[in-house]
């Protein structure tokens, strides 16, 4: 039942730490068993299925998080209502979705993907690309959009101690970022990392928001 497997995993997570509900490639219907067994963050990770979902789901106390590889020009379908952005890989996008932003009247929340596994298909920022971007401050006349830390990917290793490595290499950066360009920024506090096979090594590495997917809901259906 999901609404066992929902419960089991909240009561893994500690204070302040969130449950992103993995529901790309899942029916509604099984979103609905979620919704009302009080799940209410849900991610997604392709434009037009988010949408929708959304319509399908209309509850105003729904999250829609947007998980995956967000290509600039969709943008503008998910700005009036995303409620967080997690895989801001590069300062273009991130230009972007201030821009929708600001047409729609608000800031939408974004992470920026840190590239800290050991495979080259994974997208984001290395730590020495996120410093530099930062250091220059462009990001600070960005008005419709608001960084509200980073999310990275462990590298899909049996290894439990390099994906241990990897989540603790990205929470010391989001530490360092938070004190040097976030200080008086309360919002910057995310760390995205940890999915099915992996949540209980982030959530000892500095998660607050882990993205289980098939461990509530199965394996996908394509």
């Amino acid at each position: 039942m999901i609404s066992d497997i929902l419960q089991e995993i909240k009561e893994e997570l500690p204070e302040g730490t969130r449950l992103v509900a993995v529901s790309k490639y899942h029916p509604v219907s099984a979103l609905q068993e979620a919704y009302d067994a009080g799940q209410r963050i849900f991610g997604e990770s392709h434009v037009q299925e988010m949408q929708m979902k959304r319509e399908q789901l209309p509850q105003e106390d729904i999250e829609w998080h947007f998980i995956g590889h967000l290509q600039t020009n969709k943008v503008k379908y998910i700005a009036p209502y995303v409620s967080l952005i997690h895989a801001v890989d590069t300062p273009k996008l991130l230009a972007e979705i201030s821009r929708q932003g600001v047409r729609q009247g608000r800031r939408i929340p974004c992470l920026l993907e840190l590239h800290v596994a050991q495979e080259e298909t994974k997208y984001g920022f290395s730590t020495e690309e996120c410093e530099s971007y930062l250091a220059s401050g462009a990001w600070q006349a960005l008005n419709g959009a608001e960084i509200r830390g980073v999310m990275c990917m462990a590298s899909n290793v049996d290894d439990e101690r390099q994906i241990a490595q990897e989540f603790e290499t990205a929470h010391q950066f989001f530490l360092h970022l938070r004190d040097t360009y976030f200080a008086h920024q309360p919002a910057f506090r995310e760390c995205s990392w940890g999915m099915s096979h992996d949540y209980q090594i982030a959530l000892r590495h500095g998660s607050t928001l882990i993205r289980v997917g098939s461990k509530i809901f199965g394996e996908r259906v394509y």
